[in-house]
């Protein structure tokens, strides 16, 4: 377990605006995370979430993929740059990036995604349509180890939220980040107390292995944005 009065050391990857990557910072500011996020690193360089990161101060990257002709090119530059800081813990915030099984295996253990499904149903992209289309009464979104299988790795939390009559994709997506807030920070909260681990490819909080769709964290309040905390733990 990580000492009380020792922060941790994060570094959060991104693609898109950063929500979760906000979420992440709220809580670190409000001590709800003893952590500080040491860089941001993006592949796209006109990511909004860089903005985040740099108001609050927050060292960032960019890594654009496209300058590498070979994945495992991208693959080596981004795992020496995450290497360089000696994290705690790295977590996958929107990064919209298949990593290969020796960046994976590079951190192993301590690298976690956030997932906009109710996993196992439907890794890869476009949840949501997918969820709509089969006629599902509910999306959501799940914290997960990463491990070489896409979107397979071992559940650590997951939230639904309920699809409504005449949904769009929108509104489901804009439902399910109001979870992922909640959820992404209280993973990372396990994590760094050490009360979370990875051992032999399953889940374990407090010593016991989770259940194949990880603590169904549940919330009264699924329907609007606001500023994250981490919720009571468990």
């Amino acid at each position: 377990m990580i000492e009380t009065l020792k922060k941790a050391k994060i570094v959060v990857l991104i693609s898109g605006s950063g929500s979760n990557l906000q979420a992440l910072i709220n809580a670190c500011e409000t001590g709800h995370l003893n952590a500080h996020i040491a860089l941001v690193i993006s592949n796209r360089p006109q990511a909004r979430g860089l903005a985040r990161a740099e108001r609050a101060g927050i060292k960032t990257q960019v890594i654009d993929h496209q300058d590498f002709i070979k994945r495992a090119d991208f693959d080596k530059e981004l795992a020496r740059s995450i290497a360089d800081y000696s994290p705690t813990l790295v977590v996958l915030a929107g990064f919209m990036r298949i990593l290969s099984a020796d960046f994976v295996d590079q951190f192993a253990s301590r690298l976690l995604n956030v997932h906009p499904s109710l996993l196992p149903k439907y890794p890869g992209l476009n949840t949501h349509q997918r969820a709509l289309d089969a006629g599902d009464n509910e999306a959501g979104a799940t914290v997960h180890f990463v491990t070489t299988e896409l979107d397979g790795g071992p559940a650590i939390v997951q939230a639904a939220v309920p699809i409504e009559t005449h949904d769009r994709v929108e509104d489901i997506a804009s439902r399910v980040l109001v979870v992922e807030h909640k959820i992404v920070p209280l993973a990372a909260h396990w994590f760094i107390e050490g009360r979370l681990n990875l051992r032999a490819g399953a889940a374990e909080l407090d010593g016991t292995p989770l259940p194949i769709q990880g603590y169904v964290f549940r919330s009264s309040k699924t329907t609007s944005h606001h500023n994250s905390q981490i919720p009571s733990s468990v």
